[in-house]
């Protein structure tokens, strides 16, 4: 079983994975933290000293070698990398897609307290937060929407998470 969760950042996406790890057994891994231990940088550090292309690669290469060592995982991605390089291609193949589909005023306000850990926000004006969101969500859609299953993040418990994941496993082929 491996499970990938997808969303926007601040969706949940390490938070719920710790939850799921624990009640499966299966180990978390925490996409950009694994991409952080193995690079000795933060993300912001290897945004700004190498850009967001090497990351995006780098991001690439961890989340094939973690597939690849594993069977099964509980994978929290970056924001991002469903975008990347058809990401959600390998992950559709490799495992279970799960996209935390969080509402705007739940990132926004998650965000707020997180910016300056972003690279990708934290020069971003707190006035001007939520119609980057908006138009960051809307350019991922298309990604995210491609997820073997969407959950409603703000209603979700781990119990109802796991029926989602049962469901869906009892109902492929």
């Amino acid at each position: 079983m491996r499970i990938f969760l997808i969303g926007f950042m601040g969706s949940g996406k390490t938070h719920w994975g710790k939850l799921l790890s624990q009640k499966t057994g299966a180990p978390f891994f925490d996409l950009d933290k694994v991409i952080v231990d193995d690079e000795g940088k933060s993300i912001a550090q290897i945004f700004q000293e190498k850009g967001e292309e090497y990351f995006r690669y780098k991001e690439k290469e961890v989340m094939e070698q973690i597939v690849e060592e594993h069977e099964n995982i509980i994978l929290s991605c970056g924001g991002g990398t469903p975008c990347f390089f058809n990401n959600i291609d390998f992950m559709k193949d490799s495992g279970t897609v799960i996209w935390l589909n969080t509402c705007i005023d739940t990132l926004v306000e998650r965000l707020l307290k997180e910016k300056n850990h972003r690279p990708l926000i934290k020069d971003i004006a707190d006035k001007n937060l939520k119609a980057f969101i908006l138009k960051k969500l809307q350019d991922r859609r298309l990604y995210y929407e491609q997820a073997n299953i969407i959950a409603a993040e703000e209603s979700l418990t781990i119990d109802s998470l796991s029926d989602l994941i049962r469901d869906r496993k009892t109902k492929q082929p």
